[in-house]
């Protein structure tokens, strides 16, 4: 099952995905070493670092829990505005406290994955105009989407820098270069949030229950939703160990790699991504949405934990594309089941909780791994994501394989 059941929102929400994961992939690859280039410390970076995602789970909050209120559309413009901002402030300054303001009011995703209100929103969107029956297969090439525009995004920011530095400019001005491009595409991402309609919009068919909302915007599904969150919370942290920039960078110091080439690794890792979001719908028609979250997940963080232990580039890269090509199965099956599990009008406000539980999760990692790394201990943080991603598989497994989706419950 393709997109062919999307509507001309649902293209437009496919087209914003894509502007967007384009723009964080273009951007992870030279962050970290653009950092380190205006003279941070390791410790600097993982700590800036921290407070970017602290920040992105703070606007977040206050945008997804507002969305459905609000409108979704609204919301959607006042985080590409943010995104703009972002780029710009570390575009233009190497002061180290404006960066932390910008870091912490603005969006910017050091990780190449999804960052900010924009997820949660558009989640709850495309539920809102699709099946129960087609949810699964349209997120996942939702997230086929992102992933390769991710990749393409890696590729292009990779080699863009090095050709500007090739052509006489600093490597410094490369990277700010870079940045200002980044801080275009979220203009350019406006636009597309402009030209939505109203079907995008929750529609309230039990007034009533406005009146029980929490301030979490949600209802009957709070319970749920926190436990969920707190598991998700658990696998963001790990993998805020492992963030696509500080990959880049271990890659960067470990083997000298330089950034064209770390383009064309994170390009090929991505796209892998892409492809296995996409066998996950049809995996997890046969398994269930639990089982396909898991069981594909294990596997992926067992390669996670051996890419530090190779002993050359070569198989490093290929402990790391291996494990790329099995490590999304979790990604829209995970979106799915928490679509599926609430009411329709706490949609945006559960994916949007989910989403900040994941945020403050790897929010906190990845200064441990500039600790870390400033000590000489590179291999730790591979270790310790992948080990903790296992005991999070597990965790849920164990709590919510009785709970069903409607689609699985027939």
């Amino acid at each position: 099952m393709g997109t062919q059941h999307l509507t001309r929102d649902g293209y437009l929400l496919f087209s914003s995905r894509i502007v967007r994961l384009f723009a964080y992939g273009f951007l992870s690859i030279i962050f970290a070493l653009y950092l380190a280039e205006i003279g941070l410390t390791e410790i600097e970076i993982g700590a800036l670092l921290t407070l970017t995602l602290l920040g992105d789970a703070a606007i977040s909050f206050w945008i997804t829990a507002s969305a459905d209120r609000l409108g979704r559309r609204s919301m959607l413009l006042v985080g590409s505005g943010l995104m703009l901002l972002a780029g710009l402030a570390f575009g233009l300054t190497d002061v180290f406290w404006v960066l932390i303001i910008a870091a912490i009011i603005g969006v910017i995703s050091p990780s190449g994955n999804e960052v900010g209100p924009f997820l949660p929103i558009e989640q709850a969107a495309l539920t809102q105009i699709i099946q129960d029956r087609q949810r699964t297969a349209i997120l996942a090439w939702y997230n086929l989407a992102g992933s390769v525009a991710t990749a393409l995004g890696a590729l292009s920011g990779g080699i863009l820098s090095q050709a500007i530095h090739s052509a006489g400019a600093s490597q410094l001005m490369s990277y700010r270069i870079i940045l200002f491009i980044y801080a275009l595409l979220g203009i350019a991402l406006a636009s597309i949030f402009f030209k939505l309609t109203s079907g995008i919009e929750v529609k309230n068919t039990k007034p009533s229950q406005s009146i029980i909302k929490t301030r979490l915007g949600l209802h009957r599904s709070l319970p749920i939703v926190l436990r969920l969150s707190g598991l998700f919370a658990l696998d963001a942290f790990a993998g805020g160990l492992v963030i696509q920039s500080l990959m880049a960078y271990w890659f960067h110091v470990q083997f000298e790699v330089e950034p064209a080439i770390l383009g064309g690794i994170f390009f090929g890792a991505n796209a892998l991504s892409g492809i296995s979001a996409l066998a996950a719908a049809r995996i997890s028609e046969k398994f269930g949405l639990i089982n396909t979250m898991v069981w594909t997940h294990i596997p992926s963080n067992i390669l996670l934990i051996l890419i530090p232990l190779m002993p050359s580039l070569g198989w490093a890269i290929a402990i790391l594309l291996l494990r790329f090509s099995i490590s999304q199965m979790d990604v829209p099956t995970r979106q799915s089941y928490t679509m599926a599990v609430v009411d329709p009008d706490e949609r945006s406000a559960a994916a949007g909780v989910t989403n900040i539980a994941r945020s403050l999760g790897s929010s906190l990692s990845p200064s441990i791994t500039g600790a870390l790394f400033g000590m000489g201990l590179t291999s730790i943080p591979f270790l310790l994501a992948g080990g903790l991603k296992i005991i999070y598989d597990l965790a849920l497994f164990f709590s919510f394989r009785s709970i069903k989706p409607p689609e699985e419950r027939s």
